[in-house]
């Protein structure tokens, strides 16, 4: 049973500063760029999915080595990684700070749009489902709305996804198949055809809509109910709360 949850020290640790700097750099970034414009979303989004690369990178490749460790085996004869934070010190160890960041370039292709697409989504989907503090059903449509977002996101950029678990597996039993990124897209399409590139994406999307669905609904409620007491808002200001513009 536990085998279902390996890895999963690796985003319990990373995805509450992943999320804290998500919501705190596009909030920053929209009140630079001054308009609440779909464009002015998309890019404030963008840069949030930049910059948290920093640290969803490393945390990802931990949860891929933790995952890949012992495949196949009901119970694991021979543990290289103790854990996640082990995981990541041998491979510090081993490789230095270029093997703690294997995969940053994809990451980096992936995340960046990827963010710009989850903020547009929610913007539009948001302003279109009229958003009222008094709605009685205001909860359901922004679980809706976050969760649709995240498959937005998701679909975006997945094929890219595909190739940055490759790479991050690579190595592990000491045999590297990937010179590159170029690399494992020609050998990927060469051995399993296009398909390649859509290979998971079910699983990713049913996670994608509960797990995003809750994300931007609990931002949104939380700051609601924190400024309940400056008075009505109508639905721009919800949204701006929403994109956690308010932080």
């Amino acid at each position: 049973m536990f085998g279902l949850y390996k890895g999963i020290g690796s985003p319990m640790m990373g995805l509450t500063f992943i999320n804290a700097i998500v919501f705190g750099v596009q909030g920053n970034a929209m009140r630079r760029l001054g308009k609440d414009t779909p464009l002015n979303q998309f890019i404030a989004g963008a840069t949030a999915g930049a910059i948290q690369c920093v640290i969803c990178c490393p945390m990802e490749l931990a949860k891929t080595r933790m995952q890949m460790q012992g495949t196949g085996e009901k119970k694991s004869k021979r543990k290289l990684y103790k854990n996640s934070v082990d995981c990541l010190l041998r491979i510090y160890n081993r490789e230095g700070v270029r093997g703690i960041n294997r995969g940053m370039v994809t990451t980096f292709i992936r995340e960046t749009p990827a963010f710009g697409f989850y903020f547009l989504t929610y913007d539009v989907l948001t302003r279109q489902l009229g958003c009222e503090l008094g709605d009685s059903y205001i909860i359901p449509k922004l679980l809706f709305a976050g969760g649709m977002s995240g498959i937005a996101s998701w679909l975006s950029t997945y094929p890219v996804d595909v190739i940055k678990s490759r790479l991050q597996a690579d190595g592990v039993g000491g045999v590297n198949r990937y010179k590159g990124i170029a690399d494992c897209v020609r050998q990927s399409m060469q051995e399993e055809g296009w398909r390649v590139f859509t290979r998971g994406l079910t699983s990713t999307l049913l996670r994608a809509f509960p797990v995003n669905a809750t994300t931007f609904a609990t931002v949104t409620l939380f700051l609601m109910y924190m400024r309940e007491d400056e008075g009505p808002m109508d639905c721009d200001a919800l949204q701006q709360q929403a994109q956690a513009s308010s932080l």
